[in-house]
């Protein structure tokens, strides 16, 4: 685990020893990838109660009744988007495997960064790290936004009101 060169291995955190078993750049692209989605994840479902598309017949505030209120061809639309950004990112190698043959290739490193904030080395490292803290707290976030409403019933922010009142 710590001979990965990966940021935040250095710990040596693996109670389980998983890194013996799978490869580690193979479970560090997994949690980046789950990170980022769940840091749009919980900052949309917290927004999503206060703000709504104009005329959208659907709206509710309650995260939970959302998702079933989107009608399927725009669940289909959000799946195909999705499906073409996970082909073109992984270019056919999906196992850990073949994921990285390329030695080029880093774990989340997806050839995107508008900002060129990879571009100064000596801040790389510490963007990486705050990357990746960040990723395992939205996962904890919403996974307890989800819980939080499934529990109360009711949006996260009415039910913060309700709680703390």
């Amino acid at each position: 685990c710590q001979s990965s060169k990966l940021a935040g291995a250095e710990t040596g955190f693996d109670p389980l020893y998983l890194s013996e078993y799978i490869d580690i750049k193979w479970a560090r692209e997994a949690e980046l990838k789950h990170g980022r989605i769940c840091m749009l994840a919980a900052t949309g479902y917290f927004f999503q109660e206060f703000l709504a598309l104009p005329g959208f017949p659907g709206y509710t505030p309650n995260g939970i009744e959302a998702a079933t209120s989107v009608s399927p061809e725009s669940l289909a639309q959000i799946v195909l988007f999705m499906s073409v950004v996970e082909y073109n990112s992984n270019l056919n190698k999906w196992t850990q495997d073949t994921m990285f043959t390329d030695p080029k290739r880093e774990p989340g490193n997806l050839g995107f960064d508008p900002l060129h904030f990879g571009d100064n080395k000596a801040s790389r490292a510490r963007l990486e790290m705050a990357e990746l803290k960040n990723g395992r707290l939205a996962m904890l976030a919403f996974s307890g936004m989800i819980h939080q409403t499934l529990v109360t019933g009711k949006p996260v922010w009415a039910s913060l009101q309700d709680i703390f009142a």
